[in-house]
């Protein structure tokens, strides 16, 4: 191709260094395709303005309002001069000030009765919202009748903007690349269209080049419909193509069948298990062990509550795949998850988990390899594992180091799947003969749509009844700052607990030593200058803990940088009932099971995302005893940090809290990084939202990639797919 196409051409080359400068650092804008998909935000009416009574404090806005007032104030004896200018737009009235050489201009410009667009951060004055110094642009007709009225109907496209680079100066720069109206057409003419014409036509779709110009420069709301119609469907198709391929893919892989044997390793454990697995156990399992006995790697998604039993049924599928000659790899985000599940596994399994050689005795041996173990038994582990004596081994990203070989890896198993990189499980997977079986687990639920669409190569199993005995969790919220006496009582309800021979979580945001307070003095945020103090540290609050309301009690500290023999030490000591009060952060979210333990405390439980409360909350009632989990927060009763906190005081249900935290989070935050490919090509597509279009996508693309698995016939459809997943794009999306 002898032309560059529109897209790929740099904005620098179109708009001038300075203004393609700050598109590029402030909004990740670097081409003309990038400012072309940077949509609007929304669409102000000339007939009904932005709402001045709804704007929120210290955001940056845009706002469409009329001149009321304007008034010159004098001060310092005459020297200095202050403009306020009162806007309105029927609703309420908002203040805007300006000092000393900054008069000059808007006393000229902003005349009673002008209409103009505004932009700045809302602050606090005198008890009196305002803007200070805010941008702004005349909405001025230029004359004539015609040119009156286009401007009267005319929608304002309100863009995601920043400080250096406003709303309207998106607009400008987007005019620029379209040229005049009417003549987008044979600027767009050159885009490639990622829908096929017969999908695009059966479905009734814009053409591309129509569904931008509609987005950018619409006549009307049935305009934006269609535009943003068209756009879902391109990102969400797109995406499914992309997934319906490494489906494609992963099903042509040959891998090696792994059969249990009868009488073997599996039937003895399970032989052993003084309880009955849950019908949702057995389903499960039933559906991993026919995933392992076919000859294509099993790719599947395995969802469950905190504490359904996840980790049984991949033991029990490891145990498996050992009886079938091959061994097992458990991938854990963090040493103190891989040092937990080591010793829960290996209590299990009792006198299974032995030193002899699987093929000769009943039994295997089950090996724990993190970064921070001493070489000779580093040296040890790696040795088993290349021998093949150890069938087991469960460790962090040090498994993945290309130093660790395996005699016959046959199954990776990868738990809490948002935590790792693609690269690391690819690394993983590349290290047995063939590929291996894969079963990823996960306890932040995730709604049928996301799975859809962030995991869509990966078949799904939901284990969605807890194994019984396990007992129901009471949550409560505690108005710290509203009610103290509350959280006085939360201390007394933790001392209840201990005395009655249990056990108790006290989890804090931060940490607070040295470092800790180094990292937060640079990252100070402004919700954390309103509130005069940063979240609450583990180190702290045990000290005044253990000097106040629980003194006397055995209290300890766990964080994520003590040396991990302390940590493993901590966890030993407090699982075997040797102390009282665990204070620690996040670092116990995930798989750490200590039954005896009934109350959690979670302080600035605000700070804390819905599915990861959910997750903490976990941690308790793992045993017969009822389990407690108060949430002490000092946000005020009307707002939406409190919200959240009641919707998880309110239900037990993982599902339901999954999607009111994407609803107020968005994905991303959700998803975590691991999931950055899609997230970032996601603009108009809302996963939680648009669960149609996604389903009718999926569908399409199934069918396209079945009947044409190189796309041959579809140049311009592997031309967006390229463009769109980049190889490390193409890559994120191998959830598997």
């Amino acid at each position: 191709m002898d032309t560059v196409p529109v897209l790929d051409e740099p904005l620098k080359k179109v708009l001038g260094g300075n203004t393609a400068k700050v598109m590029a650092e402030h909004l990740g804008l670097r081409t003309v395709g990038d400012l072309l998909h940077h949509y609007p935000r929304r669409y102000a009416e000339r007939g009904e303005l932005t709402r001045l009574a709804d704007l929120p404090l210290d955001e940056h806005v845009t706002v469409v309002a009329q001149v009321a007032d304007a008034r010159v104030h004098k001060f310092n004896s005459g020297r200095g001069q202050r403009l306020e200018v009162t806007i309105t737009d029927g609703s309420g009235r908002l203040q805007l000030v300006f000092f000393g050489k900054g008069v000059h201009k808007p006393r000229s410009e902003l005349l009673p009765g002008t209409r103009a667009m505004f932009a700045g951060k809302v602050s606090v004055f005198n008890h009196k919202q305002q803007l200070a110094h805010p941008e702004f642009k005349l909405l001025r007709p230029d004359s004539g009748s015609e040119a009156v009225e286009a401007f009267a109907n005319q929608l304002l496209p309100l863009y995601p903007a920043c400080k250096q680079m406003e709303s309207w100066q998106i607009q400008q720069a987007i005019d620029t690349v379209l040229g005049p109206a009417g003549q987008e057409d044979s600027v767009l003419a050159g885009l490639i269209d990622p829908l096929p014409e017969s999908l695009r036509e059966g479905r009734g779709l814009e053409t591309l080049p129509g569904a931008l110009r509609r987005i950018h420069r619409p006549r009307t709301k049935a305009d934006i419909a269609a535009a943003r119609d068209r756009l879902k469907w391109d990102e969400a198709f797109v995406l499914q193509v992309a997934l319906a391929r490494r489906r494609q893919a992963d099903a042509t892989a040959p891998a090696a069948p792994r059969r249990p044997v009868e009488g073997g390793l599996l039937d003895a454990f399970d032989a052993r298990l003084p309880f009955t697995l849950t019908d949702g156990q057995q389903r499960v399992s039933a559906e991993i062990f026919a995933d392992l006995a076919t000859d294509h790697p099993m790719h599947r998604l395995l969802q469950g509550e905190v504490g359904s039993g996840k980790t049984m049924v991949a033991l029990r599928a490891m145990l498996g795949v050992v009886d079938a000659g091959g061994q097992a790899a458990m991938l854990a985000p963090t040493e103190v998850l891989a040092q937990q599940h080591h010793r829960s596994i290996t209590e299990m399994m009792g006198e299974l988990a032995s030193w002899g050689l699987w093929r000769e005795a009943q039994g295997t041996k089950v090996v724990l390899l993190t970064g921070s173990m001493g070489a000779a038994a580093r040296r040890q582990a790696l040795l088993d594992l290349v021998t093949g004596e150890a069938g087991i081994v469960i460790g962090t990203h040090a498994l993945i180091e290309d130093k660790v070989q395996f005699h016959d890896l046959g199954l990776v198993v990868v738990d809490e799947q948002h935590r790792f990189g693609v690269e690391q499980r690819d690394a993983l997977r590349s290290k047995g003969k063939q590929p291996p079986h894969l079963l990823v687990m996960t306890a932040t639920p995730i709604p049928r749509t996301v799975a859809m669409t962030v995991f869509g190569d990966l078949e799904t199993s939901v284990l969605d009844q807890l194994p019984s005995g396990r007992s129901p969790i009471a949550s409560h919220v505690v108005p710290a700052k509203d009610k103290p006496h509350f959280l006085a009582r939360a201390w007394e309800r933790v001392r209840e607990e201990v005395a009655g021979g249990h056990q108790a979580y006290v989890v804090c945001p931060r940490i607070g030593d040295d470092e800790d307070e180094a990292k937060a003095a640079k990252e100070k945020s402004a919700e954390d200058e309103a509130e005069k103090r940063p979240p609450l540290a583990v180190l702290d609050v045990a000290d005044q803990l253990a000097t106040g309301p629980l003194r006397d009690l055995r209290v300890e500290v766990l964080h994520g940088r003590m040396a991990p023999e302390a940590k493993d030490e901590v966890m030993r000591r407090f699982a075997a009932g040797e102390v009282d009060v665990l204070v620690a952060t996040t670092v116990i979210e995930v798989g750490v099971n200590v039954p005896n333990a009934t109350a959690m405390v979670i302080m600035d439980a605000d700070r804390f995302g819905v599915s990861q409360l959910h997750q903490l909350r976990g941690r308790v009632g793992r045993g017969s005893a009822p389990g407690l989990c108060l949430l002490v927060t000092e946000m005020p009763e009307a707002s939406p940090a409190r919200g959240r906190l009641g919707a998880v005081a309110a239900t037990l249900d993982g599902f339901e809290l999954s999607r009111i935290d994407l609803e107020q989070r968005r994905e991303g935050d959700v998803l975590g990084q691991a999931q950055s490919g899609v997230r970032s090509s996601l603009r108009v597509l809302a996963v939680i939202d648009d669960e149609e279009v996604i389903a009718a996508a999926r569908e399409e693309a199934t069918a396209i990639v079945t009947a044409d698995p190189e796309l041959t016939g579809y140049p311009e459809l592997r031309t967006a797919l390229d463009a769109l997943l980049d190889k490390e794009r193409e890559e994120f999306l191998d959830k598997g």
